[in-house]
């Protein structure tokens, strides 16, 4: 059992949230603390989505940009969580950063963006990703390994004196646009500062504080 694990921590001394009105400001800054000094994958980030049945579902995928308008990751629209999108547009997400003692929970509506982001994108990535995702029929059942490695090959002999491999139509970037966002920073004894973040009609941000 860990209900008796006790932790003195001595937090960095920029833990403290800060005034700034925007959460987006807010975010920036703990991503970049984040870029810093977290050892692996900084813009890791749990996604949850939810069925039809209202069953929900979670894993991690990787942020890939961000702005005012919101938070964009891709995968491929076929695998349970595009299929999960396509039925429940409602998602939320979650940053755990431990060497910062911080974690960041959004709330918010996940749409496909524009085709030509999307490709753009998918042509930045290296080569044999993009093989991969042609070839990948993901979340289907696979029986052997071999079966996979075969599709790669053959996907890279399709493609072999093509400059760049077309973006899969069921590969897609979505952009998650925030209804709500929580910061959250840990701190001695629970005694954790918790903000949340909500915007009004004219998308201008309130913050209250929570108990921890």
């Amino acid at each position: 059992m860990l209900n008796g694990l006790k932790l003195r921590l001595t937090l960095l001394s920029s833990t403290c949230i800060t005034v700034d009105n925007n959460p987006f400001i807010l975010f920036s800054k703990w991503m970049a603390l984040a870029i810093k000094n977290e050892p692996n994958d900084p813009n890791a980030m749990c996604l949850s989505t939810v069925d039809g049945d209202g069953h929900p579902s979670s894993r991690i995928v990787l942020l890939k940009d961000y702005d005012d308008n919101g938070f964009v990751f891709f995968t491929n629209s076929q695998s349970q969580k595009g299929q999960e999108l396509a039925e429940n547009q409602n998602v939320a997400l979650g940053f755990h950063w431990k060497s910062l003692l911080k974690q960041i929970r959004i709330n918010g509506i996940a749409k496909i963006i524009p085709r030509e982001e999307t490709t753009k994108y998918f042509h930045s990535r290296a080569r044999e990703s993009q093989i991969a995702s042609y070839a990948s029929l993901q979340s289907q059942p696979l029986p052997d390994k071999r079966i996979y490695e075969d599709k790669i090959n053959a996907v890279r002999e399709q493609f072999k004196n093509e400059e760049n491999i077309p973006c899969p139509d069921h590969w897609n970037g979505y952009r998650v646009t925030p209804s709500k966002m929580e910061f959250w920073t840990q701190k001695d004894y629970r005694t954790h500062d918790r903000f949340v973040y909500t915007p009004d009609h004219d998308d201008i941000w309130s913050k209250e504080r929570l108990y921890p």
